[in-house]
């Protein structure tokens, strides 16, 4: 008992020079020139630990041969522990990503035609929009200039067939009745086809400069709430500055919205188009669910990672570019046996457990070697090594050993 009270006494002693070196680590983070310093204090630390667990080693060993040479002794030196019912349930991995919200319904408002100066803008950030409607309007002088100089051109052409068409239908009947000359028929007729011809053109003329015209009319290209007006009444608007988000007119329909994130390509067999997956946003408080609907095809060379999206309903809390975390479902299985993450421990042989066990009156902890499946949220599936009636220590395990009784105080 004297050699162990001596072995918990370097202990403390090798936990508090610990503490220290620690301390003087975080204090001396901050300088470039204490660099040698914490590269020495890490040195020492590392070794530390690596002495503190040789002692526990130590003193784990006593325990055990002190116990096989004086069993009596042993039993009225309970171990306090905390043990709970190995959990049977149905265990499900997911891999957990950082993604963002986007919309599939985002335009910028361009014109049609080359722009012009804005006359007039008939939203502002936060208005609702209908698909065609007017939000914007351009100087239209010159091009209703336009329409007008072509309109009285096409009207004057328009007599003009009229008239050349009266002048050979006057010819024709004359020459029907054998009076005149054939020659006049003849150059009556090519008078009206040129004519003709030349009101064909102004007509065409006509409806360029309708268009020209209507191009000064912007509307939305979607139906969406605008989230960003930056034009003004006087700037000019060209397709060119509508390009530009700083510059121009953007229109969101939430009612399309999806997560987008980057999957490392270590996990290009794990995920897969049509898998579930839940999606978390903090702002919300609730999770969505979803399937992935889009996997990409090619690895970014920048970041070795593909694309991968998952539609999600429409709620006005959801906002584009707003961050979220994508969570895959990539693993499942029904009625799995389950231990707390923290209980599985590891040695040269492999992992293992302990187990509070009946022996004769008492209890005993028992080392159970295990094989371990996946672990998430704090649960690890047991593959192998437990049946799922045992009870599992859940306190104390750090520092029981095979065979040493235990209580749990109950």
């Amino acid at each position: 008992m004297i050699n162990k009270m001596n072995y918990m006494n370097k202990i403390w002693k090798i936990t508090f020079v610990m503490i220290v070196a620690v301390s003087l680590t975080a204090c001396g983070s901050g300088s470039k020139d204490k660099k040698g310093e914490i590269g020495d204090l890490k040195v020492k630390l590392e070794k530390l630990k690596k002495e503190k667990n040789g002692l526990e080693a130590q003193i784990r060993q006593l325990e055990e041969q002190l116990a096989k040479a004086d069993p009596a002794a042993a039993q009225q030196v309970l171990k306090l522990v905390a043990a709970e019912a190995l959990r049977i349930q149905d265990f499900t991995h997911f891999i957990e990503l950082q993604g963002k919200i986007d919309a599939d319904g985002v335009a910028y408002v361009a014109p049609n035609g080359q722009g012009g100066v804005v006359k007039a803008v008939y939203l502002k950030a936060g208005s609702r929009v209908n698909k065609g409607q007017v939000i914007l309007k351009l100087d239209d002088a010159l091009a209703r200039q336009g329409v007008v100089t072509a309109q009285q051109n096409a009207g004057i052409l328009k007599a003009r067939v009229a008239q050349a068409q009266t002048v050979y239908e006057r010819y024709q009947n004359l020459w029907k009745q054998n009076i005149g000359s054939e020659i006049n028929v003849i150059n009556a007729k090519a008078d009206v086809d040129a004519l003709s011809s030349q009101l064909k053109g102004a007509e065409s003329q006509v409806s360029s400069a309708q268009e020209v015209l209507s191009q000064t009319t912007v509307t939305a290209q979607i139906s969406g709430v605008v989230d960003a007006v930056n034009i003004k009444v006087g700037e000019f608007f060209s397709p060119q500055s509508a390009a530009d988000p700083r510059s121009g007119i953007k229109i969101v329909n939430n009612n399309n919205l999806k997560i987008v994130t980057n999957v490392p390509e270590n996990y290009i067999s794990s995920v897969k188009k049509g898998d579930s997956v839940q999606v978390v946003i903090s702002e919300t408080g609730k999770p969505y669910r979803s399937v992935i609907n889009v996997v990409g095809a090619a690895i970014d060379a920048t970041n070795r990672s593909f694309i991968a999206e998952a539609k999600l309903p429409s709620d006005p809390l959801l906002k584009p570019n707003q961050l979220a975390t994508m969570k895959i479902l990539d693993y499942k299985a029904k009625a799995a046996v389950t231990v707390p993450l923290n209980v599985v421990q590891t040695d040269e042989k492999g992992k293992y457990v302990y187990v509070m066990e009946k022996a004769g009156d008492k209890m005993v902890a028992r080392k159970k070697p295990v094989v371990a499946g996946e672990s998430y949220n704090g649960i690890t599936e047991i593959k192998s090594g437990l049946t799922g009636g045992e009870l599992v220590i859940t306190e104390g395990y750090q520092t029981v050993y095979d065979g040493q009784s235990v209580t749990t105080g109950k």
